[in-house]
Parts: structure tokens; C-alpha cells; sequence
């Protein structure tokens, strides 16, 4: 992992952007794909793919990464173009790696702009609708590596204006912020109007943990039943907000690391300074994000405010394409401490599955181990930009043969759990797979109250 940080960073340490810059990459999508001509697509040049018994005998190349771009962005952005440029210096690493331990799997570097680069290259199929939703960024791997806990309340406008298009939108967003949540992150929904609806939502005046997936889910079904009503009373909301985060703080129940309110709405008639000097300042240890719905930019300015006042971002989300790549931008700001104070930490996810690495005994249990990646450049490291984040998979059956079982006794056995109670390996523990969510990754077993739970 260290030896791909460090070629990333130094990588674009010697980059130097250029909007015009042309590049024909390997995607990952368009590969070996012909137009009725029989010539060719762009960005889907031949690429050799050769079966390999090492990866369940998918076809690869175990020479060159090729690149995965989400559906909803363009594959040839500026942006996307120089970063596929510059890391492009991470096959080199990549394969090396994989001379020196040919245990290993899957490899990838995920970008703060989206792209997704693997190694070995593999051809990626979308789905029936044409469409790839894979987005690196909303990945527990990439979550973990690239911020710190923290405790979010997101406030969401139900006032009369927000009916229609608007509260769909509003919604689109607040479900798109949970996805970027992680197991150390509480959280907690308020929905208001001229009353705080967060009964309806969840809990009164308590943070939740991500990590127990069926309050997670129990979220997304009440989001489903908000509706429009009345007048927007956000003062009401955002002192309920700070009293509920200073609570959790005090007590020592959240995260004890970052905090943050995310106000969803279509507008603000006042900067509500009173309440951020009240709580919030001179510290500000409490960061304020703003997304402003609609395409009205009316009340653009008070929002803006607020939340460079108190360390935050504002952005407006005017259709249901934008709240994706909008919400994203909270991640980059509350990563800048952690980029300033260059930790790479390393991460490890708790167990999940690998459906393309199947073998004759049934599905393989995974984990993931990321590392962050930082800009260098010091015209740009007092900003704390994050580049991205590495990470390689390891199947759980790999960890097991450093486990020194003549230490164990006869009877004894290892096992291991994360600091939220997932069981990385256990002798009982057994892949089991069941259709939950629309989006299913992991297959997580959480110890609570003397009890498995499998879900």
C-alpha cells in the first residue's frame, strides 16, 4: 500500500494540468468494443484479456490497470483526463506488487474525481439499462481512508415551498448523504417545518451508529413518507441541531472527532448569526454544508454564508442528476484536516464478499485495506486536497495463515472483530447472502446483546 501512495503522490507532484490535454485511456467499459464500421471506439482500444486461474479464470490483463468512469460523468473530462494521466504511473507499482506477492487480488486507486483505476484490467459490463452506478467514492474502502469519524444531523426542509420536484430532489440528497456514511459515523435526520418532524425519521434527540444496518435501513423507508407542509422555521431546527451534537459530545457517546450539520433546503431568509455565535464561534468545531434546491438562486446568498462562516460548503442542486456529484464535495472538505496533517492512516473493512472470486467451496469472504492519497504540491498542501484513496482486496482465508495455531491449544481457535462488532473471521461464521438492499455489498455479522445477527 505505502509503495502505491507514495508513486500517486509523487506522480502528481511532477503533473502539471493541462485543460487541453488528450489522452486515449483504457476504459474499462469501452474496451475491445467496434463501432458498425468494425473500427474501434474511442477510449476502447484493443486490450488483451487473458483468462487467469488466479482470479476465478475471469479474463484480465495482468499487465496494464484499465479505468472505470461512472456513468453520470464524462469520460473526457479535463479533469478525469489528467488524473488518468498522471496515475497511469501506477501500473509499474501494480505489477510489481503482484511479482513480489502473486496472492495478491484486485488492486485500485479510487480518485477524488471519480475514476476508478484497476489492476489487473478488467472489462466492466453494464447493467440492462446501459448504466454502470459503481462510484468509488461511495465505498466503505474509500470513506474509511479518506475522513474521520463524524457525528452529521441532516436538516431537511418539509416547509409548504419544498413540494414536487423539490422534495424529491431533497430526498435524493439526504440518501445519497447516508451512502457516504461509515461505521464510526452517527448521524441523525431532522425534518422540519414550523415543528421538528425527526420522531417520524428516527429517534428523539439521539445520534445513531451506521452500524446497525437495520436502523440504517429503517432511515431510507421513513424518508419515503416526508411530505410538504407549512412554514420553514430553520432556527427552531439548527438549535435543536447544535444541542443535540453539543449532548453527544459532552457525553462522549459519538465520535469525538468531526462534526458536521447538513442543512437541505430551498432557501434561507436570514443568516441566523445569533445561533452560530450562540454555539458555534469562535471554535467553529461544527461544520455547516448547505445545499440549496431548486434552480432559484434567491437565497443563494445566505446560504453561502453560512457556510463559509462556520468551515462548511455550499453548493445548489437544481436536478435530480446533480445531487450525486454535489453531495461528494462535503467529503473533500472534511478530509483537508487529515490532508494538512498528512496521516496516512491505514484501514481495514469488516467482511464482505466477492461474488467474482467464487471458488469450489462457495463465495469468498473479503476485507479491504486503504490508504489515503495527498497532494505534495505546496502551493496546494495548506489546502489539504485528497487525490484519492489505494486499496487492495484480501480474502479473509489469507489472514488465517498468519494465525501461529500451535499457540492455540487444542481447543482453541482465532477470530477477529472490528471496533464496531463486525466479525472479520470466525470458525461459525458462514457466508450467507439475502436480498436486503437494492445495493448490497457487504454481508456484515454484527455482535450485539449476546446475539449474532446476520443480515
Amino acid at each position: 500500500m505505502l509503495r502505491l501512495v507514495e508513486a500517486a503522490e509523487d506522480a502528481y507532484l511532477k503533473h502539471e494540468f493541462d485543460a487541453d490535454l488528450q489522452y486515449e485511456y483504457f476504459n474499462a467499459v469501452l474496451i475491445n468494443e467496434r463501432d458498425e464500421e468494425g473500427n474501434y471506439l474511442e477510449l476502447g482500444k484493443e486490450f488483451i484479456l487473458v483468462p487467469n486461474d488466479h482470479f476465478n479464470n475471469l479474463p484480465v490483463n495482468i499487465s496494464l490497470s484499465d479505468v472505470q468512469v461512472p456513468t453520470n460523468m464524462y469520460n473526457k473530462d479535463p479533469a478525469i483526463v489528467n488524473g488518468v494521466y498522471w496515475s497511469e504511473s501506477l501500473n509499474k507499482v501494480f505489477v510489481d506488487n503482484f511479482d513480489r506477492d502473486p496472492s495478491l487480488i484486485w488492486q485500485y486507486f479510487g480518485s477524488a474525481k471519480g475514476f476508478f483505476r484497476q489492476y489487473p484490467g478488467i472489462k466492466w459490463e453494464p447493467d440492462e439499462n446501459g448504466v454502470i452506478a459503481f462510484d468509488c467514492r461511495n465505498r466503505k474502502w474509500y470513506i474509511q481512508a479518506a475522513t474521520s469519524p463524524k457525528d452529521v444531523v441532516i436538516l431537511v426542509d418539509v416547509s409548504g415551498s419544498m413540494k414536487g420536484l423539490r422534495l424529491t430532489i431533497a430526498k435524493q440528497t439526504v440518501s445519497s448523504i447516508l451512502d457516504t456514511l461509515g461505521d464510526d459515523d452517527f448521524f441523525n435526520i431532522i425534518a422540519y417545518s414550523e415543528i421538528l418532524n425527526h420522531r417520524q425519521v428516527c429517534c428523539n434527540n439521539i445520534l445513531t451508529n451506521e452500524t446497525f444496518l437495520f436502523m440504517f435501513q429503517h432511515f431510507r423507508e421513513h424518508l419515503d413518507k416526508l411530505f410538504a407542509k407549512g412554514i420553514g422555521m430553520l432556527d427552531i431546527a439548527l438549535n435543536e441541531a447544535f444541542n443535540m451534537l453539543n449532548e453527544f459530545n459532552h457525553t462522549g457517546q459519538g465520535s469525538i472527532c468531526s462534526q458536521a450539520i447538513m442543512l437541505i433546503t430551498d432557501g434561507a431568509v436570514d443568516t441566523y448569526d445569533t445561533i452560530f455565535a450562540k454555539y458555534n464561534w469562535p471554535d467553529r468545531k461544527v461544520r455547516i454544508f448547505t445545499y440549496l434546491i431548486g434552480r432559484e438562486a434567491a437565497f443563494a446568498d445566505n446560504l453561502k454564508w453560512m457556510a463559509c462562516a462556520n468551515k462548511g460548503f455550499f453548493t445548489q442542486i437544481s436536478t435530480l442528476a446533480d445531487v450525486q456529484e454535489n453531495v461528494m464535495e462535503y467529503l473533500h472538505v472534511l478530509s483537508r484536516p487529515k490532508v494538512i496533517d498528512q496521516e496516512h492512516d491505514v484501514v481495514w473493512t469488516e467482511a464482505y464478499i466477492d461474488s467474482t472470486l467464487a471458488d469450489d467451496q462457495g463465495l469468498v469472504l473479503m476485507t479491504t485495506v486503504a490508504m489515503p492519497v495527498f497532494s505534495k504540491q505546496n502551493e496546494t498542501r495548506s489546502k489539504g486536497i485528497l487525490l484519492g484513496v489505494v486499496g487492495t482486496d484480501v480474502p479473509v482465508k489469507e489472514l488465517l495463515k498468519t494465525i501461529p495455531k500451535y499457540k492455540l491449544g487444542i481447543h482453541g481457535y482465532a477470530f477477529a472483530i472490528t471496533n464496531n462488532g463486525y466479525i472479520l473471521t470466525h470458525p461459525e461464521l458462514r457466508p450467507l447472502v439475502r436480498i436486503l438492499f437494492i445495493d448490497l455489498f457487504y454481508v456484515a455479522v454484527c455482535v450485539a446483546f449476546g446475539f449474532f445477527f446476520q443480515v
